[in-house]
């Protein structure tokens, strides 16, 4: 038997006890010792579902999953047996339009660890052992831990959103929103070169965990007299995932810039201020997970220790409701891990 984290439905989260799972052809089996808690995870616990991918039976929880390798099925192979670690959750088509165009992570037939967006649903990687497609299986580089590496998936997305908007390097960029995500594209904005990134957020808390990951200023959303606020940007990130967000990176960015959504906005209609994209002629891009970033993600990590602070908490399994409930309290969390070690 193994442990392993399932959602049932709204506000029914049970750590339960599940079948040692076996790998099949071209499949591997890990061991994961963490897994991060992630805005979708909490979303399934809070709403019994992500924007229109509603849950319709349970579902393992969980695409943010590092481990070590534990054996492999007929006809897979891969890194050694206990090596160290990181799944890539998406498994895509290959075969679709937009994998022909290299778009993998916009895949129309794409498999996600933990995901409802399709029934039966993707069962994800909150437990002690699961068996994932061998070639998802990516080994830490010399000196990243697990604990850090555990952040891959978060900044894997961040990097993206951060290629969509185009050259950053000397450019001041602005991200509305502090949550994990948005501390990451700080990081990652920096990490691409911007001379300037600016934060804003609601809590206090969030914003120091902004300034631990680069931003050179945070500004509190809800004060419009903050000396931080900028006159212009030549970039925006929009981090929180509501329509306010959008509003102030439309109204601040410069005329010809770029605002990148990648907050995941509720379902149905959001009003935004589509007269300055005309006027102005603002880019308005998307940004949805990622593809090949994880691999940059794993080498950002292992080259910058400024991470270990963006992990507020490590949180036994057995205690994966506690674990959830400071994750969705971000007066005090960034980052929260659930570790599989028992």
């Amino acid at each position: 038997m193994t442990l392993g984290c399932v959602i049932h439905g709204q506000g029914d989260l049970r750590v339960e006890e599940l079948a040692s799972p076996s790998p099949g052809p071209g499949q591997a089996l890990v061991a994961v010792r963490y897994g991060g808690v992630c805005g979708s995870d909490l979303h399934y616990w809070r709403h019994g579902g992500v924007g229109d991918f509603r849950l319709r039976e349970p579902m393992l929880l969980g695409h943010e999953v590092v481990g070590t390798v534990l054996s492999y099925g007929a006809g897979a192979s891969g890194p050694l047996s206990g090596t160290a670690v990181a799944v890539h959750p998406a498994s895509p088509c290959g075969v679709c339009p937009e994998c022909a165009d290299g778009r993998r992570n916009v895949c129309r037939d794409t498999r996600y660890l933990g995901s409802a967006a399709r029934f039966p649903h993707v069962q994800g990687g909150f437990a002690a052992q699961v068996v994932v497609p061998a070639e998802q299986l990516r080994p830490l580089p010399d000196g990243l831990d697990l604990r850090r590496a555990a952040l891959a998936e978060p900044l894997s997305v961040a990097l993206h959103a951060v290629r969509r908007a185009g050259e950053v390097a000397g450019k001041h960029v602005l991200v509305t929103g502090a949550g994990p995500i948005g501390c990451l594209v700080v990081a990652a904005a920096k990490a691409a070169g911007a001379a300037r990134v600016t934060v804003t957020d609601l809590l206090p808390a969030a914003l120091r965990y902004a300034e631990s990951a680069g931003a050179d200023t945070v500004v509190r959303a809800d004060d419009p007299g903050d000396a931080g606020w900028p006159s212009e940007v030549d970039v925006a990130v929009e981090a929180s995932g509501v329509a306010a967000g959008l509003d102030t990176c439309l109204r601040l960015v410069r005329r010809g810039g770029v605002v990148v959504q990648l907050g995941m906005l509720p379902p149905g209609q959001s009003p935004f201020a589509g007269n300055l994209v005309v006027s102005r002629e603002i880019e308005l891009r998307g940004a949805f997970r990622f593809d090949g970033e994880f691999d940059a993600a794993l080498e950002l990590l292992a080259a910058e220790p400024s991470f270990d602070g963006l992990v507020s908490a490590v949180v036994p399994v057995r205690e994966a409701e506690s674990a959830f409930a400071l994750a969705a309290d971000r007066t005090v969390s960034c980052k929260v891990l659930l570790d599989f070690a028992d």
